[in-house]
């Protein structure tokens, strides 16, 4: 038995699926203050129906690393940058308190400026005065070479007790030094809070007798095991869209271009499915505005939700409780399309009333109030769509479709998911002329999602055989070849695939690295004067995010 436990901003869903049946399915309001609660209330509600031993793997999605982030809750966190020459320092607007020191290798790895122990010194009062703990260091290439980066976090933790640093070249392989840097900014502003997250998660597993492979969903669809997790928190960022792109995916099962609505009670998450398959941000996720090497969907969340409050303003960009028809205080969007589309959610008459209060202070009658409001919500999400394909057309996905079909994209329905979507979702989808697809599940589409992907691994080689090295993402693993002379990109493939299997082995993923794929396969010669003096090489290979095998959809 499987288990996918979504923690969304207003709800929590709960999926417990079984040989391609939804055994029992839990929704549960979400407690801000204590996503952990939240997360056991509806995981002890779905144990009621199966036997602890029988679950073979829980995989949760949470806001946690999301919410931190975007309310500024994380904790303090300064960025060291070692950006070498090139660009000024003020060119890298990626953190408020941001110190620069010298030092740079070049993009083989080698070293051409020296550190500055003066500067370091100097470093290192400035972190003893400030009072800050967490500290975030980034050089650029430092993932051909690491020794600047790992110098300057050795003399931090040696002089400045209890501060945390982490280090760029442990945190991503890839090259773009800003985008390194912010990444490994976000981790070290979040790890902390992460880590307590999972040691309650731990802890309370252990409490309920569960021993078994406990996941969290990453933004790109796929899971990594929650031990993992501890390491890479902003992994998780995004889950939430990401769980119901994989949950609209799971829902249909077959090769038709959506668009994926999921309506939830603050924000609505938009992402693309093409073919079947989801559209991947080609650039990484963006966090607080900057671009990071968070492997991503191409999503986007708008603070527009079934229970966005109605004033006489208008509709409002937050939620302060449920729908009135569900014993709300405060009218909400939900309201207005029960009433103008005759829905009969809830207590009708409590929608009728509140509604009616408002109408009668802008002197109209609740109809035509109501009739605003489905208009207005439709457009906003009509605009947001239209806004987003502007985003989409630019991913590698979409172009290759329109090469490989000689024709512009067409989109062929609207995929609902959120327990408001049966409400709003048909209304949008026939402005935009195709249909909408709302399944039984809708409501709980996100953890299904959750439930039944598998876990992914990206595995990139850079090799330079005029200087004999080679380096491995990720873990950063770096060293020297045995024969520089005859390495050919054969050798580089098979090279990178021996270490996908051992990384996977080490996270437990066995059964899915025989399901692996090259996506990066490239060669360069090194000229000097008329000869070749050596080869670049560059491989990447992936278990890329999918479903189980065992999954072949969902019976109703």
């Amino acid at each position: 038995m499987l288990i996918g436990i979504d923690v969304g901003g207003t709800f929590t869903d709960g999926v417990l699926f079984n040989r391609g049946e939804i055994v029992t399915s839990v929704k549960k309001p979400t407690d801000e203050e204590n996503l952990k609660n939240s997360l056991l209330q509806v995981l002890d509600e779905l144990l009621d129906h199966s036997d602890p031993a029988e679950i073979n793997r829980i995989v949760l999605s949470t806001t946690l690393v999301t919410n931190l982030l975007a309310t500024g809750r994380g904790e303090k966190t300064a960025l060291v940058l070692l950006p070498g020459y090139g660009l000024p320092h003020d060119s890298y607007d990626i953190a408020g308190e941001t110190y620069f020191l010298k030092g740079s290798v070049d993009f083989r790895g080698r070293e051409i400026e020296r550190l500055d122990n003066q500067e370091i010194d100097g470093l290192l009062e400035w972190i003893k005065s400030s009072g800050i703990s967490r500290i975030a260091v980034a050089s650029k290439f430092s993932n051909r070479n690491d020794v600047h980066e790992k110098l300057v976090k050795k003399r931090i933790i040696e002089e400045c007790e209890g501060v945390y640093v982490a280090i760029s070249s442990d945190i991503s392989g890839k090259l773009n030094f800003p985008r390194r840097a912010a990444t490994t900014y976000f981790t070290a502003m979040t790890i902390s809070a992460w880590n307590r997250f999972a040691d309650e998660i731990e802890e309370a597993l252990k409490i309920r007798g569960i021993e078994t492979d406990v996941h969290v969903l990453k933004a790109d669809g796929g899971t990594m095991p929650l031990q993992a997790s501890r390491a890479k928190p902003c992994e998780t960022v995004l889950s939430g869209p990401a769980a119901s792109t994989m949950g609209g995916s799971a829902l249909t099962r077959d090769a038709l271009n959506s668009v994926v609505v999921d309506v939830g009670g603050t924000t609505t998450d938009l992402s693309l499915i093409i073919a079947g398959e989801p559209l991947y941000a080609s650039r990484g996720a963006i966090i607080e505005n900057q671009l990071t090497h968070v492997n991503s969907f191409a999503v986007r969340s708008i603070a527009l939700g079934g229970d966005s409050v109605i004033t006489t303003e208008g509709v409002q960009p937050y939620r302060v409780g449920p729908a009135a028809c569900f014993g709300g205080e405060k009218p909400t969007v939900i309201d207005a399309f029960n009433l103008h589309l005759n829905l009969n959610l809830g207590d009708t008459s409590r929608s009728e009333s509140k509604m009616g209060e408002i109408a009668a202070q802008q002197q109209l009658d609740t109809a035509d109030l109501c009739a605003q409001i489905v208009d207005y919500v439709s457009h906003r999400l009509f605009e947001a769509v239209n806004e987003m394909f502007l985003q989409w057309e630019n991913e590698p996905a979409y172009k290759v479709w329109e090469v490989i079909n000689q024709r512009r994209f067409k989109l062929d329905r609207v995929i609902g998911i959120g327990a408001a979507a049966p409400a709003m979702v048909p209304a949008l989808a026939e402005m935009m002329n195709v249909e909408s697809f709302i399944h039984p599940y809708s409501p709980v589409a996100n953890a299904l999602g959750a439930s039944v992907v598998r876990p992914t691994l990206t595995v990139v080689l850079h090799v330079d055989t005029q200087s004999n090295k080679y380096t491995l993402d990720p873990g950063g693993k770096s060293g020297e070849l045995e024969k520089p002379r005859s390495f050919q990109l054969t050798d580089a493939k098979e090279m990178a695939r021996q270490y996908l299997l051992t990384v996977g082995q080490e996270l437990g993923m066995e059964e899915y690295t025989a399901d692996s794929s090259f996506f990066l396969e490239e060669q360069f010669n090194m000229i000097r004067g008329w000869d070749r003096v050596g080869k670049l090489f560059e491989v990447g290979i992936q278990v890329a995010p999918g479903f189980i095998e065992e999954f072949k959809g969902v019976k109703i």
